[in-house]
């Protein structure tokens, strides 16, 4: 996905970014959960972690992910 279609996403679209890493220690990493704000240089990703702030430059992959499952009930000991 190219950064002009991300742009052009709703916001509270749930999606998986694949993006760069700056630090060095690991080449890439993914963030996946909603997309919260998008500028012109970059997205926001509020994954179960926190927000992530990707520039559109480090970004490697993107896309659309349907939403998670629903919960499963717990079991019940016997």
């Amino acid at each position: 996905m190219r950064a002009s279609e991300l742009r052009a996403l709703p916001i509270g679209t749930r999606m998986v970014v694949r993006y760069r890493l700056r630090d060095g220690e690991h080449g890439a990493s993914d963030a996946l959960g909603e997309l919260v704000g998008v500028d012109d240089r970059s997205c926001t990703i509020a994954t179960r972690r926190g927000a992530v702030s990707i520039s559109f430059a480090d970004i490697i992959a993107a896309k659309r992910v349907p939403p998670p499952p629903p919960s499963r009930p717990r079991r019940q000991p016997n």
